[in-house]
């Protein structure tokens, strides 16, 4: 166990390169199961999350290599279809094995996903999806035990909500279907198209990723590819709020700004100043003191990412004025409030909405990051808190961001990361 102590106060000034997605880097490593060869993935990025990925390839049978930021995995040597719950319960992305599996193998043995406490995230629209494309699907004693005897049957089916995680699973599942699968109502996040982008190099037949409707038309079979995962434009958009909340200046490397666009606009009515450099760089500074957050809406992609909201609210807490921040897709996802508190944020929450009073200051204070969202959020309070703060249960910001106090050192701010 480790904890994050930060000294604030000190303006943050310089460059940082932004890491691989993890929203794209788990999905798409999933998806190597499926295709029976050998794939390189670069730009992986270095989380407990992708370990843990890595640790499931490896348990099915897949052969696997790191070096560096590539990672690459032989699933020729895939044996098995089940994953144990141990496995299963390391992050709420596990599910993403679902649609490679039954591609692959035509079975999944899968238990509930574990991860971070954020709401329900009701595995029912997979589940669906996937007897759509005609898996049976049995509930014995917590194991779902998945099987398409017959072989995955493309369909026309249609979510009930844009889930980034469903979306996936149909694109894999779907790949190697027989006929074609036309699904709408699905997710339109930048990290779909780049598992999109990774099954066509594989040999998929995929269309409309990233709109309302894709259209999967079944090939026989996926073979090994090389591919760079997209940069994060949570961890990037992380940064610059670090960079605005302690009036500091920062100019981001390897991110793409056109997929940060509602981000962006609330960090320019805050009273940032952003310019977009050649080779997708970003510069970004802060030349006054934060204005009044704007009203935020969570929404699904191209709106507010739900993911963002708890940095902006650590914003919104030094900010002039009164801020909303109305949270639409997860329902726990406001439990770093009564730890903003602690540092003598003032917020009220009624329901989904928060609302957020700016203070002149905020003072250091030891804090519990109860997911990673807002574990990075309590960190970037912090810079700007006076006297110490310590953010503890770093394992949960772990799971996304690579040595978070490494990066933010480099940019000058002071904190290091002790053993609890």
């Amino acid at each position: 166990m480790a904890d994050l102590v930060i000294r604030g106060g000190r303006r943050l000034e310089g460059e940082h390169t932004v890491q691989g997605a993890k929203n794209s880097a788990l999905p798409i490593l999933a998806a190597t199961a499926a295709t029976r060869g050998q794939c390189v993935i670069r730009r992986c990025p270095d989380i407990s999350d992708v370990e843990a990925t890595l640790q499931i390839l490896k348990h099915l049978g897949c052969r696997v290599i790191r070096e560096g930021g590539s990672v690459t995995v032989d699933a020729s040597t895939l044996t098995g279809s089940a994953v144990p719950e141990a496995l299963m319960r390391e992050m709420r992305s596990s599910i993403a094995f679902l649609g490679p599996l039954l591609s692959a193998t035509g079975r999944a043995d899968l238990s509930s996903p574990g991860g971070c406490e954020i709401g329900l995230r009701p595995i029912n629209l997979h589940l669906d999806a996937m007897r759509a494309l005609g898996v049976q699907i049995s509930d014995e004693g917590g194991r779902l035990r998945c099987a398409a005897p017959g072989g995955i049957k493309g369909a026309r089916l249609s979510l009930s909500f844009p889930s980034v995680g469903a979306t996936e699973n149909v694109m894999i599942a779907a790949a190697t279907a027989s006929g074609v699968t036309v699904l709408t109502n699905a997710a339109r996040e930048p990290e779909i198209v780049d598992l999109a982008n990774f099954l066509t190099s594989c040999g998929a037949n995929i269309h409309g990723a990233g709109e309302g409707t894709v259209v999967i038309e079944g090939v026989k079979r996926l073979h090994g590819a090389e591919h760079t995962v997209i940069p994060d434009r949570i961890t990037a958009v992380t940064f610059l709020c670090a960079a605005a909340i302690t009036g500091g200046e920062v100019l981001l490397r390897g991110a793409n700004p056109n997929q940060m666009d509602a981000m962006l606009a609330v960090l320019e009515q805050c009273g940032g100043r952003i310019r977009r450099a050649e080779n997708n760089a970003l510069h970004f500074c802060m030349p006054g003191r934060l204005c009044r957050l704007p009203t935020i809406r969570t929404m699904p992609y191209p709106g507010f990412p739900t993911d963002a909201q708890a940095v902006f609210m650590a914003l919104a807490a030094l900010g002039d004025g009164t801020g909303i921040i109305i949270e639409t897709i997860f329902e726990n996802r406001f439990r770093h409030v009564s730890q903003l508190r602690k540092m003598g944020a003032r917020i009220r929450v009624e329901g989904n909405v928060a609302v957020i009073e700016g203070v002149p200051r905020l003072a250091g204070t030891a804090v519990d990051a109860c997911d990673l969202r807002a574990g990075a959020a309590l960190a970037v309070a912090g810079l700007a808190a006076e006297g110490e703060t310590r953010v503890r249960e770093t394992r949960h910001i772990d799971r996304g961001w690579e040595n978070i106090e490494t990066h933010l050192r480099s940019i000058g701010a002071e904190i290091t990361r002790v053993n609890s």
